[in-house]
């Protein structure tokens, strides 16, 4: 089945409200976690012009490159490594307003300068993470950490992940 999205205005938070029922109505009757993945990632790239969006999938003691939109990316993290391993390790979301000085930090993209990655969570356990980066310092607020919260949950109740 297809799904157009309707085109978003408004400042950041109105934007995201109003993608998140079109996010669920695009996921809704689709049973490949693939292709709901990538379509997720390109709606929030599309609608929130992020550099780079894309999901990270637990493989044992790696997370491995998902579906993505933006720059070629790392394909493997490891457990506790970078800002997605971290927000692995921690179950907890990390806002990095400046990836320069966050220590470890895996630079995919020279480009990339700040980052939210949110963990999604199923049965008490981290199977993915989002992850988010802006060519901008400090580019993510609690607004972000909200709704990309809200998108990890509604990921985490999608068939085959």
């Amino acid at each position: 089945m297809s799904h157009r999205l309707i085109p978003l205005s408004g400042t950041k938070e109105e934007i995201y409200k109003q993608l998140l029922p079109q996010l669920r109505c695009l996921v809704e009757d689709e049973d490949s976690h693939i292709a709901n993945l990538a379509n997720i990632t390109a709606a929030l790239k599309s609608t929130l012009g992020f550099f780079w969006v894309g999901f990270y999938l637990v493989d044992g003691p790696w997370l491995v490159l998902g579906p993505f939109q933006g720059e070629p990316a790392c394909t493997r993290i490891a457990y506790g490594k970078g800002v997605c391993g971290k927000a692995w390790e921690l179950s907890s979301a990390l806002v990095v307003d400046d990836v320069d000085k966050f220590e470890g930090h895996i630079a995919c993209s020279a480009k990339s300068r700040s980052e939210i990655v949110v963990p999604v969570i199923k049965n008490n356990k981290v199977i993915a993470v989002i992850d988010v980066d802006s060519e901008q310092l400090a580019a993510f607020d609690d607004v972000d950490l909200h709704y990309l919260t809200e998108i990890a949950r509604l990921v985490a109740g999608l068939p085959g992940l």
